[in-house]
């Protein structure tokens, strides 16, 4: 097993030559072109900002996925759609997604926090140049929960989400989901596991699997 340097050439390493959780490069920036090439081949870049000076590079070879047609929308959910106390958008505040994504529950002061400028500004420019996108979850107008993520072909690549009421990423999450199966989204990247994603519906497949379905084939 591996953890390669990479260098101001565009390139990643075989990922399948990596460490077993996940870590394959260190190095390179974070410019459009070289995040347009880690998502296509599975990487994502994930490394604390406040003591790690170059990017970390992950490419699991098992990936937690969600299928937008197998959502799991529990009947606590689907009570709370049905009120329509919250209301969902896209794309109408990526900057404050992102920033709620880094500062909900004090997290950019948590150990290990990831998500500081260096990354909120490179997924910014991201967005100006339509690869990334948000969902933002609405209560009286005021901006309480929401998601971001890459968006490459039917591929969308789930990087961060928070809520400041419950529910609200759950929300966003289902909408997501929804959306994405109108417009023939065939896979949400959830990166790592957790119980919340779970729970929704997420799953492992592996990752030749995975790069076949982001590849459109």
């Amino acid at each position: 097993m591996s953890v390669f340097q990479l260098d101001d050439e565009l390139w990643f390493p075989d990922p399948r030559l990596g460490e077993d959780d996940g870590l394959v490069a260190v190095g390179g920036d974070l410019s459009v072109d070289r995040l347009l090439l880690a998502y296509s081949n599975g990487f994502f870049p994930w490394f604390s900002f406040q003591h790690q000076k170059e990017p970390l590079w992950y490419c699991p070879m098992e990936r937690f996925v969600i299928f937008p047609s197998e959502i799991h929308v529990s009947h606590s959910m689907r009570q709370l759609i049905a009120r329509h106390e919250l209301d969902v958008t896209i794309n109408r505040d990526f900057e404050g997604v992102i920033r709620g994504c880094a500062t909900a529950q004090n997290r950019n002061q948590e150990e290990g926090a990831w998500l500081g400028e260096k990354m909120i500004a490179a997924y910014t420019e991201l967005h100006r140049q339509g690869f990334a996108a948000s969902i933002e979850v609405w209560q009286d107008h005021r901006l309480v929960g929401g998601l971001y993520g890459v968006n490459i072909g039917s591929a969308m690549f789930g990087e961060s989400m928070f809520s400041l009421v419950p529910n609200a990423s759950k929300l966003a999450l289902i909408f997501l989901a929804r959306y994405f199966e109108q417009h023939n989204g065939k896979l949400i990247d959830c990166q790592f596991e957790t119980p919340h994603l779970r729970s929704m519906g997420g799953r492992f497949i592996p990752y030749d699997e995975y790069l076949s379905i982001i590849a459109g084939k």
